[in-house]
């Protein structure tokens, strides 16, 4: 039964920072290890495959966290649940810090994935902290967050481990979210439950909700591709990067990362494009400059420029796009905030790993350019399921928005 009421707004832009730096704090646990896969594979006396799979887990493991944890945000209160799992989380990555082996670094890695979920409750509790009026702007400052976490971890794993090796960054991070989920526990307002379903029903309703709104069937396969799109092109970079002529060591690798950091931009400017009630339009214009992005790195691939132009406008393009699909499902589904979320990340996540995988079994079989033809495709696949919603009317979630 739903008790679900719309609080007052109470989401003001010093809180909102607050949880921008909570949520990339933990999503930038999921992306430690993407520019060490090198190293961590010469430790381990892996292949490009097998070093990939540390990525592939962690976003499986994410995936599940998502569905199995982020709809307990609309049952539990979320003032104890997200501290709780950051605090777990940082268990985890002290255990993968510890790993004696492979097989308990990918176990390490799967569990890093399931408990850091607590960027995905965040992002919903905004929404529902925020007026219609300023829905896009803060969810957009939040998604900022979780942007710079995502691009700022891959830098600085970068700069960490080439000073005190690969395990170093996973110790830092441990604290690191420990410490921010004390924080957390102590300031995180309280906001009424939305519903008083038990867990199976509530697991089941997350697909009921994707069932009754056409909005969000549409926007699913959009940040699916996003998010496949992203991952294949981060996971192989790496490789890439470090390869002749280049030959980037992992601190220059994690530099090449911040170059990203103009998606997270990008996020604010289009939430506020949301607001504005042009998300539809502009999510088109941000597949177009996905598929040039593409283009650029399978021209460009020994050129350290031609690289960095792809990564950021690839990242403008996805990450611009996620945050206008986001805050469009926040307003089609306002009673299952959390659980409209789980069912977008999940989704995106899945594909995620998928692209890691495919990623760097494309590497091998065909080098850089099949890696970025298959990028094109996914590009062109995105920006066709969205002329076709457009057309027949299936993003639209408010008459006043085009």
């Amino acid at each position: 039964m739903s008790t679900q009421t719309e609080p007052a707004a109470r989401m003001t832009r010093n809180l909102a920072v607050l949880f921008a730096i909570a949520g990339g704090v933990a999503v930038g646990n999921l992306y430690w290890a993407q520019p060490l896969l090198e190293l961590i594979g010469h430790d381990f006396g892996l292949t490009a495959s097998g070093a990939g799979l540390i990525v592939t887990l962690t976003q499986i493991g994410y995936a599940l966290g998502v569905l199995l944890l982020v709809p307990l945000g609309d049952v539990l209160r979320r003032s104890r649940l997200i501290p709780a799992l950051m605090a777990v989380s940082a268990l985890a990555l002290l255990g993968a810090a510890l790993a004696p082996g492979y097989g308990v670094l990918l176990v390490m890695s799967a569990a890093i994935g399931i408990t850091t979920v607590s960027g995905q409750l965040l992002t919903p509790l905004t929404g529902d902290l925020a007026d219609h009026t300023t829905r896009g702007r803060m969810v957009g400052i939040v998604t900022s967050g979780l942007l710079i976490g995502i691009l700022a971890s891959r830098t600085v794993s970068g700069l960490i481990a080439g000073v005190a090796g690969w395990q170093a960054i996973f110790f830092v991070a441990a604290a690191l979210t420990a410490v921010i989920a004390v924080v957390l526990w102590r300031v995180l307002p309280e906001v009424p439950a939305k519903t008083s379903l038990a867990y199976p029903a509530l697991i089941g309703s997350v697909f009921v909700v994707v069932a009754r709104h056409r909005a969000v069937r549409w926007t699913l396969p959009l940040g699916a591709c996003g998010f496949a799109s992203f991952t294949m092109f981060w996971t192989v970079l790496t490789f890439q990067l470090s390869a002749a002529p280049l030959s980037l060591d992992v601190t220059q690798i994690g530099l090449v990362g911040l170059a990203g950091l103009v998606g997270a931009l990008a996020a604010q400017r289009a939430g506020r494009l949301s607001d504005r009630g042009w998300s539809i339009p502009a999510t088109g214009i941000a597949w177009v400059a996905a598929l040039i992005a593409w283009v650029i790195a399978g021209f460009a691939p020994t050129s350290l420029i031609g690289l960095l132009v792809a990564v950021i406008v690839l990242d403008v393009a996805v990450q611009g796009q996620n945050l206008l699909n986001q805050v469009r499902l926040f307003e089609t589904a306002p009673e299952a905030r959390s659980r409209v979320n789980t069912a977008f990340v999940f989704t995106n996540f899945v594909a995620g790993a998928i692209g890691s995988a495919a990623g760097s079994a494309l590497y091998v079989a065909g080098g850089w350019a099949l890696v970025c033809a298959a990028g094109a495709v996914i590009a062109g696949i995105a920006l066709s399921v969205w002329a076709i919603g457009r057309t027949t009317g299936a993003y639209t979630t408010n008459p006043a928005h085009p």
